[in-house]
């Protein structure tokens, strides 16, 4: 598969295993990082030592010159972009009467305002080429809701609501456009979770476990794969909403 993919926040956690999986694939891919040099040169380095073709590169995607960069650089180097995966992103636990005007504005920068400009600069590529596919990591909270995280909820529905409206927009040019809404993750997100709390997490879902951020991966590469689904929100999350 000589395809070209974008993946932000590349370098751990699901985005990470994102990358790993359609590197597998044989994809060229572009793992964007922001804080997390040390990770993504790690990363680059494990999958070309498997011959994979892999290039990372910094850029604070909730700025739209950076994600122009981003962009540019990728059809500079490959020239073409296939498929966009939208993972970046930050969580914040906090009870909504104590949310600031700056947490709700950082949420909405990072979770929400990065997804927009890179769906829409690369969108301009893929509408040339009248194809793509576009991945948006959502989650469990944007379809339920999670009390203490309202403004992270509120970005996610607002990403599942984006995906659904542009897959309409998208689809007679060819591209696709889904979005992966994880349930309980084994992410640095959680890491601080107490044992309790992940026992009755695990308590609540059918399959009695926390899911890893391969299994997102796997959901990801299927919708890479196919060339027939568009507009879905998919949640692997071992039954614990259905």
């Amino acid at each position: 598969m000589n395809k070209v993919a974008i993946v932000t926040g590349g370098a751990r956690g699901i985005g990470k295993a994102i990358v790993e999986q359609i590197a597998d694939m044989g994809v060229n891919v572009v793992l964007n990082y922001y804080n997390s040099e040390e990770q993504a040169i790690k990363t680059k380095n494990e999958l070309e030592d498997r011959g994979k073709n892999i290039k990372i590169y910094k850029a604070d995607i909730s700025n739209r010159d950076e994600v122009r960069n981003l962009v540019e650089y990728t059809i500079n180097t490959f020239g073409n972009i296939d498929i966009l995966i939208n993972n970046a992103g930050i969580s914040q636990f906090k009870l909504f009467t104590e949310i600031t005007d700056e947490d709700w504005g950082n949420m909405i920068k990072i979770n929400l305002n990065s997804a927009f400009y890179m769906t829409q600069e690369v969108t301009k590529n893929m509408l040339h080429n009248k194809n793509g596919c576009i991945v948006n990591i959502s989650s469990i909270n944007g379809i339920t809701g999670s009390a203490c995280e309202v403004h992270y909820s509120a970005c996610k529905a607002a990403m599942d609501g984006m995906t659904k409206a542009l897959a309409k927009e998208l689809a007679p040019s060819g591209i696709r456009v889904n979005s992966v809404a994880p349930g309980a993750i084994w992410t640095d997100m959680n890491k601080n979770l107490s044992a309790q709390t992940i026992k009755v997490i695990e308590s609540e879902i059918p399959m009695g476990k926390i899911g890893k951020p391969e299994d997102v991966a796997k959901c990801v590469r299927w919708l890479i794969e196919d060339e027939y689904t568009t507009g879905q929100i998919i949640s692997p999350n071992g039954g614990w909403v259905i």
